[in-house]
């Protein structure tokens, strides 16, 4: 499997004539994906969309992530794993120079190229201190491609005066992620008073009838601010991809 630059090389090589079609065509025979067996690595998809893939390590064994990553810093590719337990995490960082864990997100990267930042702000909010887990997933993710994100952390409208002390420079970021559990109101308070794209992230934090999130998904799904989108249950990783595609398209 090759990365952006190694197809770089061959194109201008066959342009050069070094190389030839039918030489070119060889090297490229595993464009669509790598088979390791258990896993089908698609290293290509940076090309195809701007993401490159992401290891979800819950449900796999050590022995397959690690094989996973290996096989991804072979292809020279920076990696990024998300639901990360965190024995496996440290095991993770004994078995590869410069690999990361971040206990709070349960992500690792290990990043042996330069990641390229991309233009744009993005804040994130979370309404409590019991929603980090997902607001640094997003955070997290946030930075592996390339963006630095601002945090504002217990903001939720229980003490709304606290979200109220950052609404005018919330309105200068490009793009918002509001993270919130309990009855999951932030992002429409939020989207009430500033005009940015909000990214809304239900949360399974909260009481018997929050019912794992299902009550925040529905208040977000159902806000009376225009425009909000919403993403699934803890889904801290899928906020911030979303996140990036609108930053791709402001940055054109």
């Amino acid at each position: 499997m090759m990365n952006k630059e190694k197809i770089i090389e061959l194109l201008e090589a066959v342009a050069k004539g070094t190389r030839t079609a039918s030489e070119a065509m060889h090297d490229l025979r595993h464009l669509p994906f790598d088979d390791i067996e258990f896993a089908k690595l698609d290293g290509h998809r940076h090309l195809r969309n701007g993401f490159s893939e992401a290891i979800y390590c819950k449900s796999k064994t050590l022995e397959q992530i690690i094989a996973i990553a290996g096989r991804m810093i072979e292809n020279g590719m920076n990696v990024l794993g998300t639901r990360c337990p965190a024995d496996i995490g440290k095991k993770i960082c004994s078995e590869f120079k410069g690999a990361d864990y971040h206990e709070l997100s349960a992500t690792f990267q290990i990043v042996g190229h330069e990641i390229k930042p991309l233009p744009g702000r993005t804040a994130i909010l979370a309404a409590g201190t019991a929603d980090l887990a997902t607001a640094e997933e997003a955070r997290r993710t946030l930075q592996f491609f390339g963006v630095e994100a601002k945090t504002y952390y217990d903001v939720g409208v229980a003490g709304i005066h606290r979200l109220l002390a950052h609404i005018k420079e919330l309105d200068e970021y490009d793009v918002l992620i509001a993270v919130a559990g309990m009855e999951g109101a932030l992002p429409s308070v939020l989207g009430g008073l500033v005009a940015k794209p909000i990214i809304a992230v239900p949360t399974s934090v909260g009481y018997g009838a929050n019912f794992g999130g299902i009550t925040p998904l529905l208040a977000m799904l159902n806000s009376c601010s225009e425009g909000i989108t919403v993403v699934n249950i803890d889904n801290g990783f899928g906020a911030a991809c979303a996140v990036l595609r609108v930053l791709k398209c402001v940055s054109v």
